[in-house]
């Protein structure tokens, strides 16, 4: 039933907006009722913080996939960035409300996080597999350029409708493959 309410108001959220993201909506497009949703979720904000952590923990997925074995740098470039463009396109106008629209959800954002700690260090991990070696400095900073870069050109293009422009895909992965390829001291 979890699922469901979630799963029906990320929907509701990303077509309709913050301002047509009310409870009833979201019950009812889950089939459960009103007193069924608030059994599990007290308001819309604790509803919001748990489309948030399910959207974190499906980016982390994506991270664990690609950087669980060494990858040359175009392979992994491409498997980052493929699958951050699929996690996204699930409900693409979501990720417009949770940025810009929903209240409270920049305090998510908190750069010592356990999900932040995790998430960059898989790819510190992948950027120092390439360079054959343990994780170094300077390759926790690269995975945390390559990270943002990531981030960012895919929420972007998800605000703007081009998450299937293969030309955005193409010159992300291409690059995210010139700044694996490269090797600082």
């Amino acid at each position: 039933m979890v699922d469901a309410i979630v799963e029906a108001a990320a929907r509701i959220l990303g077509q309709q907006g913050w301002a047509g993201f009310t409870t009833n909506r979201v019950a009812e497009a889950a089939g459960v009722s009103i007193g069924s949703y608030y059994q599990y979720f007290p308001d819309k904000h604790s509803l919001t913080d748990a489309i948030l952590h399910r959207h974190l923990d499906d980016c982390l997925a994506v991270v664990r996939r690609a950087t669980r074995s060494a990858l040359p740098p175009a392979a992994l470039a491409a498997e980052l960035v493929d699958g951050m463009i699929a996690v996204h396109s699930i409900t693409p106008g979501l990720h417009r409300v949770l940025l810009d629209d929903a209240p409270d959800i920049r305090s998510a954002r908190d750069p010592h996080s356990a999900f932040e700690v995790e998430f960059l260090g898989h790819y510190a991990a992948a950027v120092a597999a390439c360079r054959g070696r343990a994780p170094t400095e300077a390759d926790r900073i690269d995975g945390m350029l390559i990270s943002d870069a990531i981030d960012g050109a895919v929420h972007n293009a998800a605000r703007r409708g081009m998450l299937a422009a293969p030309a955005m895909r193409l010159g992300l992965i291409e690059m995210i493959t010139r700044h694996l390829e490269r090797r600082p001291d």
